[in-house]
């Protein structure tokens, strides 16, 4: 599928209520407020019903700034902790990043249950609501186009683990033979060295061939694929080496049978683990758009 260069999510608030200029989003009991935007999608009643319901970053509430047929779901959030400063010191206090993360990403899944959406990246904010309008305009043609080919479709992660540990365990090495004549304790070191190397190398092997047929499967039901670098330190869930991951955008009636097609190549194999997570919000197939310089 050749994806459009767009990338904006929309979020809805209410389009028979737009706001209307900077002045519309600030609060006067909070100083000046800069637009942080979380998804676009097309305006109407179901963008209005998940801006209703949810909260953003800083306990902001949620509107729709509309253009034509698309919206973004917005709140508005402090200029100086928005601005590019701000933002700078923001991203290095992992308390205040993961907070952010937080509601970031609980407004875009639950905007996902109610329309279709595109996401847009973490932190991106922009001066104004009028600013987000003219984006919305400037590039409507990209996103009506974008929205049209996500209708109906999820993303799904999924991912391939090689576990040396468990392959060793499924396998345990021989047992000596008593008939054997006996030898020394270096010699049965590199033995055992041998074997473990054996088996790591099997298990990765192995893996590789999963991960090959996996994405045999997962292409002949998805619509499009990205591949994301593999995860590792605390990023990699469970055990084992993350050795592929990779994202699919599926129709929604066909999700449990992808599930089901992915997690098959890796039954009865020792040491290789296929994990699948979602549904998600299209994240890997909406490109954000630029982000307008905040001290503009």
């Amino acid at each position: 599928m050749n994806r459009p260069t767009p990338g904006a999510e929309e979020r809805a608030g209410s389009p028979r209520n737009p706001v209307h200029g900077p002045a519309a989003q600030q609060d006067p009991s909070s100083g000046p407020a800069h637009s942080y935007v979380y998804v676009l999608g097309r305006a109407g009643t179901a963008l209005e019903t998940a801006a209703a319901q949810l909260t953003g970053v800083r306990d902001g509430s949620l509107r729709a700034v509309t253009a034509g047929r698309l919206a973004a779901l917005v709140s508005s959030v402090p200029a100086d902790a928005f601005s590019e400063e701000g933002m700078k010191a923001q991203l290095e206090n992992l308390t205040e990043l993961e907070e952010i993360a937080r509601r970031h990403h609980a407004v875009v899944e639950a905007a996902g249950t109610h329309a279709t959406v595109l996401p847009m990246r973490l932190a991106t904010v922009y001066l104004d609501d009028a600013r987000v309008r003219s984006m919305l305009e400037a590039r409507g043609a990209e996103f009506d186009e974008l929205l049209s080919l996500l209708e109906g479709h999820a993303e799904v992660g999924v991912k391939v683990y090689a576990d040396a540990r468990a392959a060793a365990k499924a396998s345990p090495p021989d047992s000596p033979d008593p008939a054997a004549s006996p030898v020394s304790p270096g010699r049965a070191y590199l033995q055992q060295r041998r074997a473990r190397q054996r088996t790591h190398r099997d298990a990765y092997r192995a893996a590789g061939a999963v991960a090959e047929e996996v994405r045999v499967r997962a292409s002949a039901l998805a619509r499009d694929r990205v591949v994301h670098r593999p995860q590792q330190g605390e990023l990699a869930s469970g055990t084992g080496e993350n050795i592929a991951n990779e994202a699919y955008l599926v129709p929604t009636d066909r999700l449990p049978e992808f599930h089901r097609a992915v997690s098959a190549p890796a039954d009865d194999v020792p040491g290789v683990r296929v994990e699948t997570t979602g549904p998600w919000a299209p994240y890997s197939f909406a490109t954000p758009p630029p982000v307008e310089s905040r001290s503009a």
